[in-house]
């Protein structure tokens, strides 16, 4: 349970993440309550997965899948630049995950 509940966490980190960057810095009212919203339930889940799964691995885990799904975000929505380098770049970032999980 714990593993299925720090990957939902990371994709909360996703939803904060680009919730924060349409608040226009925390000024627009919907995208500042996802944020908040997102954010604790985000930290919370990481906090329950991380009694069972070890502080480096865990947050390693949790980071990475906010770091790509947000980048992937902003590819896909918010017209950042899709290049072969970048997204090589977040595949190691998946590879390591799934090391880090296989390797628990």
């Amino acid at each position: 349970m714990a593993w299925v509940v720090l990957v939902i966490s990371g994709v909360l980190e996703t939803v904060w993440a680009s919730a924060l960057a349409r608040s226009a810095g925390l000024s627009r009212l919907v995208p500042s309550v996802v944020f908040g919203v997102a954010l604790v339930l985000s930290m919370a889940g990481l906090a329950y997965a991380l009694r069972t799964i070890p502080v480096g691995t865990g947050y390693a885990i949790w980071v990475g899948i906010g770091a790509v799904g947000t980048a992937a975000y902003g590819m896909a929505v918010l017209g950042e630049p899709v290049t072969t380098l970048r997204i090589l770049c977040l595949v190691l970032i998946v590879s390591g995950v799934v090391g880090l999980k296989f390797l628990h």
